[in-house]
């Protein structure tokens, strides 16, 4: 099987990429492990990005509810997610978050 049959989709929704359950191979060019970690509690907060940040999920779920959607997007556990510079949402913690963090 060909390397590009094995890697990991990644879907777009609402402006923001998820990838979920990259391989460790992936995580480990990104250099996820070295980045920054942030946690919260269950919480519903509004955020906008200055930057744009990808981020990896170890715990917890989140709806993210982009300003201008009716909808949401749910991430959760083993999700490698991009969020857009300038994006303005709201995020709603259903289980504590515990994830490592990157801004470009």
């Amino acid at each position: 099987m060909s390397e590009s049959k094995l890697e990991t989709k990644v879907m777009e929704n609402m402006g923001i990429q998820i990838e979920s359950n990259p391989a460790e191979g992936r995580l480990s060019e990104l250099k996820v492990r070295s980045w920054p970690k942030w946690g919260c509690p269950p919480s519903k907060f509004p955020w906008t990005y200055t930057a744009t940040e990808t981020c990896y999920l170890l715990e917890g779920r989140v709806k993210v509810y982009p300003d201008g959607y009716n909808d949401y997007v749910e991430i959760g556990p083993g999700d490698l997610v991009v969020f857009p510079k300038g994006m303005k949402c709201t995020w709603e913690v259903s289980e504590a978050v515990d994830k490592h963090y990157s801004f470009a």
